[in-house]
């Protein structure tokens, strides 16, 4: 698998707030490695407060952890393409709405406006999705995303099958391992695995 020393990864959160606390020790993992990880992030971390922490806590933790200057906005992750900064991109995690825009070439975040520009260069795009509907209406999106070139999913599986059938979310201690496999062009297998919080 290829290595991360040396790469640069945009991080790019989009509103699961629920699945930040099981997402940042993977920014750390990918820091450890010897990559710099640049945060993107959507208006909803930018401006929401929930039980989970406040858009304030998040952002310092995003800032402490990366070392980088948070992108918020449109303009500022435009640039993302034509200075071809990014090795992969990731979105971590990727909630159902982005799952949908994304499938449908909708641009109205700056994590949507990276994973295009990273798409433009022909980089790989890792997707660590968090949804409530992967087995429902968004089924048909996740299915579109799965067979585009250079795009690849960090293994999920149902969380709460027993609650939320149609829920899926994305194991994300394998987000480093699925970010070595993408740069080699590969998908880490097992695509599909057992992921229940019981």
């Amino acid at each position: 698998m290829s290595d991360l020393q040396g790469k640069t990864i945009g991080f790019g959160l989009s509103g699961s707030h629920c699945t930040f606390e099981e997402t940042m020790p993977q920014i750390q993992r990918l820091k450890d490695a010897g990559a710099r990880v640049i945060p993107i992030v959507s208006n909803t971390l930018m401006t929401t407060d929930t039980r989970f922490g406040t858009s304030a806590s998040w952002q310092q933790k995003l800032r402490d952890l990366t070392g980088e200057e948070l992108i918020s906005t449109i303009p500022a992750a435009e640039p993302l393409g034509p200075s071809k900064l990014l090795d992969v991109m990731v979105i971590a995690p990727c909630t159902g709405s982005t799952t949908s825009r994304l499938a449908n070439a909708i641009t109205d975040s700056a994590v949507l406006m990276a994973a295009k520009a990273t798409m433009r260069n022909l980089s790989p795009l890792v997707l660590a999705i968090s949804t409530n509907d992967g087995l429902g209406l968004n089924a048909a999106n996740i299915a579109k995303l799965l067979a585009a070139k250079n795009i690849y999913f960090v293994p999920f599986g149902q969380d709460a099958p027993d609650k939320k059938p149609n829920s899926l979310v994305a194991r994300m201690e394998l987000l480093k391992e699925t970010c070595e496999a993408a740069l080699d062009g590969k998908q880490l297998q097992p695509l599909l695995i057992e992921r229940f919080n019981y």
